[in-house]
């Protein structure tokens, strides 16, 4: 803690008091009083006044350069928050350029920002808590799980449109191993969520079964099981599965389990609510050729795939509690890290980012429009850092790579490419 000398409110030096109107006796009183408490202070033992908390030691800002960089190649500003020991009270928070080209305000370390498909891990997360408890399983189908209950996020899917989800089982859905074709490439949709139709569809709401007819108009991309590809899709089916075998939203569940005993304060699912919860800066998205404010949009495009609000200290926080092994049982954490069958791409909700020094992390990206955000860790939790751009445009994903490069592997000199096609570039929501 650093003091500073008292100043006037004139904005002049400070003076000395004038002394007040006395006599010399009580001079001679104060100054025998001072003489008694000086020969007292001789012979009785010290007393130790509290000065404070000592200085909390905070890991060095090892992302600044990356952080520049980013900002350097395009994105109006970037920050990261660096996490060592689980201690979020001696974290490093780090920031370049600004949160709003118009104010010129930075960001904050509190600032809420849409995490995109971050959201993925916390509803994979919930999806590995009920297969521990036996209310499913990870090798049942899909199909099975949603006719299970009732959905109370939007009209049903027909009998008909279910029957692709016949043999998907929770597994597939979960490693992106189904086919199911991604709902976000649908050329028509696309244009309205991220192209030129933007500024007039930004506030359309959608529910999740909707956005699931439109994924299933269209062919696999893969055949069952045969290889990992990326779809939004499965994660919107997997918060449906939440729904149905709990009677409760996927997002009631996540506040439930996890919002709620790991203290994540500043987390949030805004369902179809368009604003960004205090404090936040601007997000910016290209529409067209064209920056665009993209700070207000209806989440529910994005669903369980990737509507989480959230900041750089909850993703912190919960990787720690995730990666430390505080949500989940043995069993169920080592099924969150096999990459087995994805080919060493992805886990259950998770993925490891191996770095050129030989360093392996863990975690998940997420995009959405006008935010980027990433969270990776060592394998134990105790060592994080999560950064965050105003903007979706990561044009290059190695760039992305080197602000993780920058902490794991201080003595790497350059930008690191990730050695394994996890990494950076996967789409988020």
């Amino acid at each position: 803690m650093t003091t500073r000398r008292p100043r006037s409110t004139s904005g002049g030096p400070a003076r000395p008091a004038l002394r007040p109107p006395g006599s010399r006796r009580t001079g001679r009183l104060l100054r025998a009083a001072a003489l008694a408490l000086a020969l007292a202070a001789c012979t009785a033992p010290p007393v130790r006044t509290p000065i404070g908390p000592a200085p909390l030691h905070r890991p060095p800002a090892t992302t600044v350069r990356a952080l520049h960089r980013l900002v350097a190649a395009g994105a109006p500003g970037a920050a990261s928050l660096i996490t060592r020991d689980a201690d979020l009270h001696a974290s490093r928070f780090s920031t370049a350029g600004v949160a709003d080209l118009r104010s010129g305000r930075r960001m904050g370390r509190y600032d809420r920002f849409r995490a995109g498909s971050l959201t993925k891990t916390l509803v994979a997360t919930v999806v590995l808590q009920l297969a521990a408890e036996g209310r499913l399983a990870l090798d049942d189908t899909a199909a099975r799980r949603l006719a299970q209950g009732p959905q109370r996020t939007g009209p049903g899917v027909p009998r008909s449109a279910l029957t692709p989800l016949a043999r998907v089982t929770i597994r597939q859905l979960l490693d992106h191993t189904s086919g199911l074709f991604n709902y976000t490439d649908d050329a028509a949709l696309a244009r309205r969520l991220h192209g030129t139709g933007f500024g007039a569809h930004r506030y359309d709401t959608y529910t999740p079964a909707a956005l699931l007819r439109i994924a299933l108009s269209h062919p696999p991309t893969a055949p069952l099981g045969a290889r990992y590809s990326y779809s939004n899709t499965n994660y919107l089916v997997l918060g449906m599965i939440i729904e149905a075998v709990t009677g409760r939203s996927y997002a009631e569940e996540i506040r439930r389990r996890l919002l709620v005993p790991v203290q994540l304060r500043r987390t949030s699912f805004p369902g179809t609510d368009p604003a960004l919860p205090q404090p936040h800066g601007r997000a910016y998205s290209e529409a067209g050729h064209h920056r665009v404010d993209a700070t207000a949009l209806d989440p529910s495009r994005a669903g369980a795939a990737g509507e989480m609000v959230t900041t750089l200290d909850d993703l912190n926080r919960f990787f720690a509690a995730l990666l430390g092994g505080k949500l989940l049982p043995p069993r169920e954490m080592a099924e969150l890290r096999d990459e087995r069958t994805t080919g060493g791409a992805y886990g259950l909700g998770l993925y490891a980012t191996r770095l050129r020094c030989g360093v392996t992390v863990w975690g998940h990206n997420g995009n959405i429009n006008g935010s980027y955000a990433q969270t990776a860790g060592s394998a134990d939790g105790r060592h994080l850092v999560s950064y965050r751009l105003n903007t979706d445009d990561l044009t290059d994903p190695a760039r992305g790579t080197a602000v993780l490069t920058a902490e794991f592997c201080p003595r790497t000199k350059g930008t690191a490419r990730a050695t394994a096609a996890a990494g950076d570039g996967r789409p988020g929501s």
